[in-house]
């Protein structure tokens, strides 16, 4: 009998197997666990700011320092996940892969146990400085070696799928950080959580962080890296050069979807709780539980948006979830102030519609050859991700003061740029999504 072969690339598929699965689960705990870790800083910015900043600082500075501190770990992330990447292409994914675990469990362990600017001094902030740089470090390196490591392992036919679920395992991690913060402000007083227990989720962070460094060392190198060492294909130059030199159409796309999955994510999840208390009325508790009610869809939606590009491709999928993100992320913000009950539908519906960035690692994936493809994705991902991670919420705020609905209206522009995406998706994706496993020998 004839074995099936996949539409677009002419390679056999099949099911996911146990050891596809076994792959899937490791690699999307330890991405949550690492998103756990270099998100629960933003839970405690402001105990941590009086505990590590000089007590006679003014509050303004204080903050303005801490966030410093956080947006530091935004802007390392190009430099780590780049150096991450230039050995994930040389020496192995795995090797890598378990690095930035190693790395991230390492730097929040230190966070935990930091002395403070009363013990040590202006010690204190250059420590914490320096272990929030090595946390985003490892996480320009998690996001995209973990993208490439589960699409050389599964079938052709089930990379959009499993990309979507790892992207699933990162916002789950950031609904644990907001859990975790929930609880530990619950169970201690105020004194209390500035006297120990905001020591506690950094310190649950690295534990559980050293277990992921645990539990992936029964993952196995890819068979795509495998075959690229048996056959001496491995890239022997700067593979970040040729990158650059012949996949800058790659690299284009790659930071386009990027701002796509960075401006949903950022406003939708993580500036929106702001909003519901400033611009909507509601209490910090109901936009907590709004927030994370819409984030458990957004973890369904990025599952389902990944199966989805697997069957009917790319271009056809970004083509008509821009028109669906750009009505459900706009009626929200338009009808979320009428009642508790209507906010809570229309979060479950936008945040489906926003788990269509589960589909963006499909195109990224498959726009870089297995030589280079770990380079090129951490490239274009991670400095895409600190241009316009880092602007959004920037931008989006500082046109609130113009117009009260310029969030609104810069996620019309963001799923008006999806859908434009698709339609040239839909035009040249044969000459951009090549195939997962090794193409024809390249003269580099």
């Amino acid at each position: 009998m004839q074995a099936k072969l996949d539409g677009a690339t002419g390679t056999p598929v099949r099911s996911l197997n146990r050891d596809d699965i076994r792959v899937l689960g490791l690699s999307a705990l330890g991405g949550a666990l690492e998103f756990y870790d270099f998100i629960i800083f933003v839970f405690f910015a402001s105990v941590i700011g009086h505990l590590f900043f000089p007590p006679d600082m003014p509050e303004w500075l204080v903050l303005i320092q801490t966030f410093g501190i956080f947006a530091a770990g935004y802007l390392v992330r190009p430099l780590g996940g780049i150096l991450m990447a230039h050995f994930g292409d040389r020496a192995g994914r795995k090797r890598v892969f378990t690095l930035s675990v190693f790395l991230m469990a390492l730097s929040t362990l230190a966070m935990a146990c930091l002395p403070t600017y009363a013990a040590i001094g202006v010690l204190a902030p250059i420590l914490l400085i320096v272990f929030r740089m090595l946390q985003g470090a490892a996480i320009g390196g998690e996001v995209p070696g973990a993208w490439t490591f589960v699409a050389e392992h599964v079938p052709a036919n089930r990379v959009g799928m499993a990309c979507g679920f790892l992207c699933s395992g990162l916002t789950f991690g950031i609904l644990l950080g907001s859990f975790i913060a929930a609880g530990i402000n619950w169970a201690f007083s105020p004194e209390e959580v500035a006297s120990f227990a905001w020591r506690i989720p950094f310190f649950i962070g690295g534990v559980f962080g050293l277990l992921g460094v645990y539990l992936r060392r029964w993952l196995s190198e890819t068979p795509i890296f495998l075959e690229m060492k048996a056959s001496n294909r491995l890239q022997k130059s700067l593979p970040l050069k040729i990158v650059l030199r012949d996949h800058l159409h790659g690299v284009v796309i790659s930071a386009l979807l990027t701002w796509i999955l960075s401006a949903g994510i950022v406003v939708t999840t993580l500036m929106t709780s702001t909003f519901l208390q400033k611009l909507y009325g509601y209490s910090p508790l109901e936009s907590l539980l709004a927030t994370s009610f819409g984030s458990l869809f957004l973890i369904v939606g990025t599952v389902s948006a990944g199966a989805l590009v697997d069957r009917i491709g790319s271009g056809r999928f970004f083509a008509v979830a821009g028109v669906v993100f750009g009505i459900a992320t706009f009626a929200f913000y338009t009808y979320a102030g009428v009642s508790l009950q209507v906010l809570f539908a229309l979060y479950a519906v936008m945040g489906l519609s926003v788990g269509m960035v589960g589909a963006t690692p499909y195109v990224m994936v498959r726009s870089f050859p297995a030589e280079v493809r770990f380079s090129g994705l951490s490239f274009s991902y991670n400095v895409a991700y600190a241009i316009f991670g880092g602007l959004t919420p920037v931008v989006v705020t500082s046109l609130l003061a113009v117009n009260p609905m310029a969030h609104a209206w810069y996620l019309v522009f963001i799923a008006v740029l999806t859908t434009a995406l698709g339609f040239y998706l839909m035009r040249y994706s044969e000459r951009l999504e090549g195939d997962i496993g090794l193409r024809p020998a390249l003269a580099y």
